[in-house]
């Protein structure tokens, strides 16, 4: 296959893209319902109706993007000019989303309901198309497989940072400039989590900066290559989607797709209420004033990025659905022993690491799909649709983070937790326990299973491949 390479320092500045988009997103999928709860003063149960009702809306706006941009004809491409347009906005409406305003109750809810919402409007507007540039940037899928693993391996770098400068920021900001007549602090013997407002502002716009500038970079370095065989091919929104929902393999991978990012979010945003009610470990780290939680979350990332590391090799060997099977599978063995593990946290720790790092084989595997699957839409009806096809995928990211985040904030609810009482119920801990096990377990268990019928195996994606070579090539 005569295709040209993609250099080092293009692959970084496509990474660059999911480092600054991870940077963000963590926040609001591990930190946001602690934030909504603990520091912006709404109750668990409304945060996570919220975020549903939120992401919900927004998953379908995806499409709206990705339709719009393979529309988008500048000289710079068709997706790079979102990373352009968007990278400012997109760290502005961050800061907003993670102010504390002086309303009463009703009044905060409104506010939160219209920022969060305007937060993920400008998410999608630069995420689908960013998203949608690997199946721009080279036609092998080689190649793409291995793009696809800069681009996780850049996105835990990204959360790696978050976790990293998150705390001690808001602690720093917090103790600088908050009001002790406003701001408060969870402070027991177990640990210590900042709620000053000012900090959390001031440290998510911290942060914003360097997104921005992340985010100039990936437009900077990164190239589009690929054109659709037939460029006067038929524009019709309608008739794009009807192609789009006839196609069983993408129904098949943002179903399982959804699954797997569900698990990750249950997991996730339960972490930092099942660090403080239930292992209770008294410890910050010196000279960094991590505690316990963002010590495991930084040991996740960790493993995370080996697993992404890992999954080119293994999935060149074994295929990508014999491998995301795999570690869906091993991902959930794990998540039951966790439940029944002691509390100590060692064997937490252990555990979190070996789910992480079978964890991190899925999000590459996944986007490398969803490029395989707008090749094999384009043999099938002459209609590359690279924007829609990824933005979907965005969508089935967005639905499993807003399901996972309800559902916490949901079941915190039924099971009676409550941010004005220092030391939680039984009943409570139990609930956080579930979320952060046999919940994930589960929806490991859901991936597999669809992953079974995943049809496009890796004999059938070369044939398409050669098979769009071969027109290209009688152009």
């Amino acid at each position: 296959m005569n295709t040209p390479k993609v250099s080092l320092k293009e692959k970084v500045g496509y990474g660059f893209g999911d480092m600054a988009s991870s940077m963000f997103w963590k926040i609001f999928g591990m930190y946001s319902l602690f934030f909504y709860t603990d520091v912006f003063g709404i109750t668990a149960a409304a945060a996570g109706t919220m975020f549903l009702v939120a992401r919900i809306w927004d998953s379908f706006f995806d499409l709206f993007v990705g339709i719009m941009a393979d529309r988008t004809k500048t000289r710079w491409g068709r997706y790079r000019p979102y990373l352009l347009w968007f990278a400012i906005p997109f760290s502005v409406m961050g800061v907003i989303t993670f102010f504390v305003p002086d309303f009463g109750y009703t009044g905060k809810l409104v506010y939160a309901y219209i920022t969060y919402s305007l937060m993920m409007i400008v998410y999608s507007l630069i995420n689908v198309p960013y998203a949608s540039l690997l199946g721009v940037m080279s036609p092998n899928p080689q190649e793409r497989n291995i793009l696809s693993s800069y681009r996780m391996s850049f996105a835990f770098i990204g959360s790696f940072i978050t976790f990293m400068l998150l705390q001690p920021l808001v602690d720093t900001y917090g103790n600088a400039f908050g009001s002790d007549t406003i701001d408060k602090a969870i402070e027991t013997a177990e640990t210590s989590i900042s709620t000053s407002p000012i900090g959390w502002t001031l440290g998510v716009a911290t942060i914003g900066v360097l997104c921005t500038i992340l985010f100039f970079l990936c437009f900077k370095w990164t190239r589009e290559r690929v054109e659709p065989v037939n460029e006067e091919q038929d524009t019709s929104v309608k008739n794009d989607l009807k192609i789009l929902f006839r196609n069983a393999p993408w129904w098949i991978l943002v179903a399982t797709g959804l699954a797997a990012l569900l698990f990750n979010a249950v997991r996730d945003g339960v972490a930092i209420y099942y660090f403080r009610d239930y292992v209770q470990v008294a410890y910050k780290m010196p000279f960094t004033g991590w505690d316990m939680t963002t010590i495991y979350f930084l040991v996740g990332q960790a493993a995370n990025l080996a697993g992404v590391i890992l999954a080119p090799t293994l999935s060149a060997r074994y295929g990508k659905r014999r491998t995301y099977m795999i570690a869906m599978a091993a991902a959930a063995v794990l998540s039951v022993i966790f439940f029944f593990i002691p509390n100590q946290l060692g064997w937490i720790l252990l555990l979190q690491t070996l789910i992480s790092f079978f964890a991190g084989y899925v999000l590459p595997l996944l986007w490398s799909m969803f490029a395989d699957i707008v090749d094999y839409q384009e043999l099938k009806t002459n209609r590359r649709t690279s924007g829609l096809i990824f933005s979907s995928s965005s969508m089935s990211q967005k639905l499993g983070w807003a399901l996972g985040a309800a559902l916490t904030g949901w079941i915190l609810f039924l099971f009676k937790y409550s941010p004005d009482i220092a030391q939680q119920s039984v009943e409570t801990i139990f609930g956080e326990r579930l979320m952060i096990s046999l919940i994930p377990a589960g929806c490991c268990i859901l991936a597999f299973i669809g992953m079974m019928f995943y049809p496009l195996t890796e004999k059938k994606v070369r044939e398409v491949t050669a098979e769009l070579e071969k027109r290209r090539a009688e152009k």
